[in-house]
């Protein structure tokens, strides 16, 4: 069967007996046309089922009102929150959004970013890969339109940055733990290149450093894929050690649900033998038994601001780029603190 094509402004001007120029003037509501050519104009347009055709609108008025966003992984718990906030702030300033995933490749990034310039967006939001190390393809977008960096940053591009104080979150975790008497904490971290992860382990090492607890490199364990089958796998491996640690600090909550689901395959106690703390607040946080105790990161808020700060690059081309720091808490729950 053949495909029905849409209806152009040619079709309803052809009908209507009118020029295509008055016709696209009717739709788009100019003062010059006659509030009954308006009428008519609109009413065989929906007898038309007439669509317009945004990019070729936007590329004729050079303003598309199209935001990009290209995130590493779209069905992760909190980047669907960040997503939610990029949506309803976009929405309520009159722009549609297109969202890309990377899948925590580099070259799908460039290739996403590219394909967003060809639609014609008027700016980017970037969640950066894991692997991004070559940041020159980045900085020729950002020649190009406004960008903004979120999440995952870095700081080698001159950008307004959107993310939270992840050294000092991590501080506060790992501090929450010594305050309960913790003297030997593990640490479950992404490999090198991984700017939160880094961020992380540097507040880690303060706490330590701040009250005197040695640092042991058999406690410091990374991987890759920072998932609930490497917190098994990572875990089975400070198990092993002569001197066992009593509280592991994980990166993310779905590494500390591998933690917690290991440490039970073993009969341990949580948190009385080894406490754990996550970092995210996601939605299994509060599924698992015990209840994670967790870094909460406002992904919500952090993706209303980012596109705020998008569209007033976009509308004020003279804004200079700025980091903002989305505030976190500590969430303490049972697999932390027993009452």
């Amino acid at each position: 069967m053949k495909k029905k094509s849409s209806a152009t402004l040619k079709d309803i001007a052809k009908q209507l007996g009118l020029s295509t120029s008055t016709v696209s003037r009717a739709l788009n509501n100019h003062s010059d046309i006659n509030p009954e050519t308006k009428k008519l104009v609109e009413k065989k347009a929906k007898e038309l089922n007439y669509q317009p055709n945004i990019f070729a609108k936007g590329f004729r008025s050079h303003r598309t009102r199209i935001i990009g966003v290209v995130v590493p992984k779209i069905s992760h718990y909190y980047t669907s929150t960040i997503l939610e906030g990029i949506l309803e702030t976009a929405e309520s300033n009159g722009y549609r959004v297109i969202i890309s995933e990377s899948k925590n490749s580099f070259e799908k990034q460039i290739e996403m970013l590219n394909t967003m310039i060809q639609f014609g967006v008027e700016g980017i939001l970037l969640c950066l890969t894991r692997r991004t190390k070559n940041v020159k393809d980045i900085l020729s977008v950002l020649d190009r339109i406004p960008l903004v960096l979120f999440d995952k940053v870095s700081n080698k591009i001159p950008c307004t940055q959107v993310i939270i104080n992840d050294k000092q979150a991590a501080y506060n975790a790992v501090e929450h733990l010594i305050n309960l008497g913790r003297k030997r904490i593990a640490i479950f971290k992404e490999t090198e290149n991984s700017f939160n992860s880094e961020k992380r382990y540097e507040g880690y090492l303060k706490a330590l450093t701040d009250y005197n607890i040695p640092i042991d490199e058999k406690l410091i364990l990374s991987t890759e894929d920072i998932s609930v089958k490497q917190g098994k796998r990572l875990t089975n491996i400070v198990l092993s050690l002569k001197e066992k640690p009593d509280a592991i600090f994980a990166i993310t909550d779905s590494c500390a649900i591998g933690i917690i689901k290991k440490l039970k395959q073993y009969n341990l106690r949580i948190p009385e033998d080894i406490a754990v703390v996550g970092f995210s607040n996601s939605f299994n946080s509060t599924i698992i038994e015990p209840n994670l105790t967790t870094i909460d990161q406002p992904g919500n808020k952090m993706g209303k601001t980012a596109v705020k700060y998008l569209i007033e690059e976009i509308e004020n081309d003279s804004l200079s780029y700025k980091t903002i720091e989305i505030r976190t808490s500590l969430i303490v729950r049972e697999s932390s603190f027993k009452a």
